[in-house]
């Protein structure tokens, strides 16, 4: 996991550092400032080739954890928490140097999209934001308290046995932030050190050559997680208990009925593969990983079948091995289940739609019956006309696959028609001019009912202050009534009364509430 050569990216840093050092003795020149630039860009493309390849080795680990989860679920879940931590940080380092140099060092992008290299000779900006006197601004402290958090999340995650103390001790060599000696022997801090003085393209290339280091950690990290594994991947002690059951549903009460057998998943490709007798196209089935994947319609609600052949090359020779298996298609939930406690109410006299299902069985295998209950147009619906009594008794019965029957009943409470209210001119209290109540129409309405019950008013009674009360048939003032509303004097009250009216239906229809108005003129 960590040798004593030095790899090319190690040599390339090395060399930076060499060229730092020699910047301090001579006159920063444009082609050395450009070469700092270009420096950056060849890091930078290395990181993008490092996020790749790590995003392979976690999507590799990934895959091993979901096939053999007790040789690989826990190194893909500690992977997962080192690429967190490492994304946190190469985003933070990312966030410095767009920030710290190059937005407070007033740089802008070039055409092409390039730094400014040969602009970015100074590095005073950064030395204020960083550094005051011997000690480091907040800024400064805050940067390095970041580097110092990041190697506490990644050591924490690490694993503590012993074969990985060299990874550990490589991951505190590469983010050492230990006091430095300079060439004069004078020791430094770590951050003055590296950054303190430097022309704004050299901090700035540091930064992703610390972006790079991030990566290449991780890299080692997730090599030595698939490489400690290994050995443990391929030991026979990891056969697994398969549980293959004989439906993938099952109702509540039923028996499960199915088998237990040792066996391990195995990585290997089919050559063909048919289900229902129709072959499937493995260019679009076979995943990663060797499984293939079923995609077909499932059908009507109920049980089905699936049988097919699943074929190998072993020896040369193609071996079939049967598929054979089962599922339960349950209806789609496309609403809840939501009902008042005591509202179930059926009104008499009018037709009441009411929806029947019973979870998990088709429509085709459901009944329902009840006193005054019909089967309506569409999957569930019925309508339900109680007659006499108080409560009516919906039972409901459903055959099961498996041959057997299930019940259930609901009782509802039997409603008359709630009393209409009465009014003239569409108000049933307050003023109208007397022309208005002479010529207006007596209705009932149902306002606060569900169902639309169009009524007729068919009689009521006309009482003006003094006069004597006029009995009308029909919905408008009669001449008798006309005669007493001119008696009446401004500001008298005028009522309507025992309004009779009727349905389109033979159900008795309660009289509506009276109406009181007062002549206005």
């Amino acid at each position: 996991m960590a040798g004593g050569k030095q790899s090319a990216r190690q040599k390339m840093i090395n060399l930076m550092y060499l060229v730092f050092i020699a910047m301090i003795a001579m006159t920063m020149s444009k082609e050395v400032l450009s070469a700092f630039g270009l420096m950056d860009k060849k890091f930078d493309r290395a990181n993008e080739l490092a996020i790749a390849s790590n995003n392979g080795i976690l999507t590799q680990l990934k895959t091993q954890a979901e096939e053999k989860p007790e040789e690989f679920e826990s190194a893909n879940k500690l992977a997962n928490q080192i690429s967190a931590i490492s994304d946190d940080f190469y985003k933070f380092l990312g966030t410095v140097k767009a920030n710290d140099i190059v937005k407070n060092g007033g740089y802008e992008l070039e055409e092409n999209g390039d730094l400014p290299y040969e602009e970015m000779d100074k590095g005073d900006k950064l030395d204020e934001l960083w550094f005051t006197g011997d000690r480091l601004t907040k800024r400064g402290q805050e940067v390095l308290d970041r580097i110092e958090k990041y190697k506490a999340d990644i050591k924490a995650v690490l694993p503590k046995e012993g074969k990985w103390q060299p990874v550990v001790q490589s991951f505190e060599d590469r983010f050492s932030t230990a006091p430095v000696k300079d060439n004069d022997g004078v020791e430094k801090k770590w951050l003055d050190y590296h950054f303190q003085g430097f022309p704004a393209i050299a901090s700035y290339t540091k930064l992703t050559a610390m972006q790079n280091d991030v990566k290449a950690t991780e890299t080692n990290i997730y090599n030595g997680f698939l490489g400690n594994l290994v050995s443990n991947a391929t030991s026979l002690k990891n056969y697994t208990a398969i549980v293959l059951a004989d439906k993938s549903a099952f109702f509540a009460g039923e028996k499960f009925q199915g088998k237990v057998v040792l066996g391990k998943y195995a990585n290997v490709a089919p050559t063909k593969m048919s289900v229902a007798g129709k072959e499937v196209d493995l260019s679009k089935a076979i995943d990663s990983t060797g499984a293939a994947t079923l995609d077909f319609n499932v059908g009507n609600v109920g049980e089905h079948e699936i049988d097919g052949k699943f074929t190998f090359k072993e020896d040369g020779k193609e071996l079939e091995i049967p598929i054979i298996g089962n599922y339960v298609v349950v209806p789609r939930p496309n609403s809840a289940t939501i009902s008042a406690d005591k509202m179930n109410v059926v009104y008499r006299g009018v037709s009441n739609p009411m929806t029947i299902s019973f979870a998990g069985v088709p429509d085709n295998k459901v009944n329902a019956s009840g006193s005054g209950l019909s089967k309506a147009s569409g999957v569930g619906k019925y309508s339900m006309n109680p007659g006499t009594g108080k409560e009516v008794t919906i039972n409901v019965t459903a055959k099961l696959d498996d041959g057997s029957t299930a019940t259930d009943r609901a009782v509802f409470r039997i409603k008359d028609i709630p009393k209409p209210t009465g009014t003239i001119a569409g108000q049933s209290e307050g003023g109208l001019p007397r022309n208005n109540i002479e010529i207006g129409t007596i209705k009932a309405e149902l306002s606060d009912f569900d169902f639309d019950l169009p009524l007729t008013v068919t009689s009521f009674k006309f009482k003006v202050p003094g006069q004597a009360t006029v009995n009308v048939n029909g919905n408008k003032l009669n001449g008798t009534a006309k005669a007493a509303l001119r008696k009446a004097r401004r500001g008298d009250a005028v009522q309507i009364f025992d309004i009779k009216s009727k349905a389109n239906s033979s159900v008795r229809i309660k009289p509506a509430s009276p109406i009181a108005i007062e002549l206005a003129n």
